[in-house]
């Protein structure tokens, strides 16, 4: 929406005229760029400001936007919030961490993998029981699923005691990276199951054989395991779901898959037995179905963090408000930020004062490092120092593999 015409101030916040807004933002915080930002709205989007809250927008307040216009002018109030945090970094010293608060974290973290990885066993028991006395295959695809949540589980758990010990010597910039390639690998466990289950319940429509029917006691059994477990992955994944760390967050996307197996392998099977045969291998198929675009939606995602995709455009807005606002930094050359795993490499070239003696040049890039790296988002930084802009970059980008045969 930014490049619709009308009113002046549709134009993104670090977008005017080059120069002059580094200029500008470099004698301007980020409430002085909140002022002028307001005072150039249209009175029908002024007075859904609040002053109380400064950096939000209530657009129920506003009148006459359409949707595409509340969505920018939300996006920018987001920008000018996003600057805010800059600022309270730059302000914080930022060298204290509090450990206690960090490890309590990971504590908690540790104990949703642990649970998690029991109630699978005790799950899979449950389930292994429940396909042997109702033959299902729909309840079959569910404890399938489970036999792959404990393996899977194993991986995670296995993954996160791998970040944990690093030898710097062997990994010098640590081995975060193993994080989205444990999911990765769980991810792609699961749409395997998923490939398998739709295997076999398009053998069981072929061949056209119904499967026996089941009697009261089994018919007990069946809802007896089937909700308990459905009861217990809710619970988990309600718990789970919460965590910071993507590891449990992958757990709890587990678990509220395992709800929807659940649910769905025992209508189906229930319908299936007490009205038509069919309907068994069908939600079989569809649990299968939903199993193989689920996960192999979560190996594209991390994949492709894996292979340097670039940051949003408002977290490289973030960047470059930071090192505008930077002491003695004249123009900026480049920002670039690109994930590497689960968080950002961030590229920054800016150009100093030619006659800066190197000790002063040194001391400015060193902090400027140290404050982006303070950014959440953020794993490691490179900054590089100039006199001037007017080079050609100083990496290539290279559009193949180097021959490495002797």
């Amino acid at each position: 929406m930014e490049g619709e015409s009308g009113s002046g101030t549709k134009t993104p916040l670090l977008s005017r005229s080059g120069r002059r807004s580094g200029l500008h933002l470099r004698k301007n915080s980020v409430n002085s760029l909140r002022k002028e930002f307001v005072s150039s709205l249209p009175e029908k989007v002024r007075c859904g400001v609040d002053d109380e809250s400064p950096f939000d927008i209530d657009v129920s307040k506003t009148k006459g936007l359409t949707k595409g216009e509340e969505e920018y002018y939300e996006k920018q109030f987001a920008t000018l919030k996003s600057f805010e945090e800059v600022d309270a970094l730059n302000a914080s010293s930022g060298d204290v961490v509090d450990e206690n608060e960090q490890d309590e974290e990971q504590i908690q973290q540790e104990r949703a993998m642990k649970i998690s990885n029991y109630a699978n066993i005790i799950l899979l028991i449950l389930k292994i029981y429940a396909t042997i006395r109702s033959g299902s295959i729909a309840i079959a695809a569910s404890t399938l699923d489970s036999l792959l949540d404990l393996m899977a589980g194993g991986i995670l758990w296995f993954t996160h005691l791998s970040m944990k010990n690093v030898n710097i010597y062997k990994y010098p910039i640590g081995k975060l990276r193993v994080q989205p390639v444990g999911i990765i690998v769980f991810a792609a466990v699961m749409a395997t199951l998923g490939f398998q289950v739709l295997i076999q319940a398009l053998e069981q429509l072929i061949k056209n054989e119904p499967s026996e029917k089941m009697s009261s006691n089994q018919l007990k059994w069946l809802y007896a395991i089937m909700i308990t477990a459905t009861v217990v992955k809710l619970a988990l994944w309600l718990y789970c779901r919460t965590s910071s760390n993507t590891i449990v967050r992958a757990y709890a996307k587990d678990h509220y898959f395992d709800v929807v197996t659940n649910v769905v392998g025992l209508v189906a099977a229930v319908l299936g037995d007490e009205f038509y045969w069919w309907i068994d291998p069908a939600g079989a198929i569809v649990l299968a179905l939903y199993t193989i675009i689920n996960w192999s939606a979560t190996v594209m995602e991390n994949a492709i963090s894996l292979v340097g995709q670039s940051a949003p455009p408002d977290f490289l807005q973030k960047v470059t408000y930071l090192v505008l606002r930077h002491p003695l930094v004249k123009r900026v050359d480049t920002v670039r930020a690109y994930t590497f795993g689960v968080l950002y490499f961030v590229e920054v070239d800016i150009e100093l004062p030619e006659e800066l003696p190197l000790k002063e040049a040194h001391t400015i890039g060193e902090a400027l490092q140290i404050k982006i790296e303070k950014i959440p988002e953020v794993e490691r930084a490179f900054v590089h120092l100039d006199f001037e802009c007017e080079h050609k970059p100083e990496h290539s980008i290279l559009s193949r593999l180097p021959n490495t045969d002797s």
